[in-house]
């Protein structure tokens, strides 16, 4: 946190960033998960009266568009005023400003239900038996989506095939929002896969409402253009699983598909 009178001195570009990064840190703080060393520590101020303070710096910066403008004024004289919506207005505006998606910032981590007093979880919880092997997928934006959704859906654990692209890219790191060191991986062939129950996502098979998932086992998931190779529907024993669609195009993207395929499989988990 920065003192609001040491803001003014700073330039539009740093001022913008540093202001992005403090609205970041107080989000964190009101949803009662602030890293250790950014909670709000200002005890001569309430961090209402804070937050007031920074959007009104960030007022006065000539590149805030107006309806921006306005709806930031309007929430920091609501009463009682929204503290998180403030932040979040401003946060918004500013990366819009500096040209940068929100998504590409780490600012904000999502509350855990089973996070502990500092915002960590000391176990991660899953399916036992729930996997997932992706094929060939190219995209590194694609990649983290589907570590973000395995991990967030509760598989155990995600093989990549020789011909994914590589995790650590920056896209895949951002998109995954920490994902890609929570959930376990290895990368793996379709010949090193050993379970029993390995079924496939693609089209032209079971209706994904008439498919009976299995307890245990591994979903194969194919290449953005490619779709499942000849090699994995081989390998896939225990089925096909197609989500019927109506558009003209019947595509989705993957990593949306396998959204919805992961809500289904735990869905049928949890009856």
């Amino acid at each position: 946190m920065i003192n609001p009178n040491k803001l003014f001195q700073l330039a539009g570009g740093q001022q913008r960033r540093k202001l992005a990064l403090c609205f970041g840190a107080l989000e964190r703080d009101i949803l009662g998960i602030a890293e250790k060393g950014s909670e709000y520590n200002f005890s001569s101020m309430a961090r209402a009266d804070y937050i007031k303070a920074l959007c009104r710096v960030f007022l006065q910066d000539p590149k805030i568009s107006p309806e921006a403008a306005k709806k930031i004024t309007d929430a920091i004289k609501s009463e009682p005023m929204d503290e998180r919506l403030a932040c979040n207005l401003a946060r918004n505006e500013l990366l819009a400003i500096i040209g940068t998606f929100p998504a590409e910032w780490d600012l904000i981590i999502a509350p855990h239900p089973n996070a502990g007093p500092e915002g960590t979880v000391a176990k991660r919880d899953f399916f036992p038996g729930l996997k997932v092997y992706a094929e060939d997928i190219r995209s590194p934006f694609n990649l983290g989506s589907i570590f973000r959704t395995a991990e967030g859906m509760g598989a155990e654990k995600l093989y990549l095939s020789p011909g994914c692209c590589d995790p650590a890219h920056p896209r895949s790191q951002r998109s995954a929002m920490g994902c890609i060191e929570t959930l376990p991986w290895e990368r793996a062939s379709l010949g090193d896969l050993k379970e029993e129950n390995i079924f496939v996502l693609e089209t032209g098979g079971t209706p994904i409402d008439e498919f009976e998932f299995p307890k245990e086992g591994v979903c194969i998931i194919g290449s953005e253009e490619l779709g499942a190779s000849p090699q994995a529907l081989a390998k896939a024993k225990y089925g096909r699983v197609t989500i019927p669609m109506k558009g003209l195009k019947a595509s989705l993207n993957v990593g949306v598909a396998f959204g919805i395929l992961m809500q289904a499989w735990v869905s049928a988990l949890s009856d």
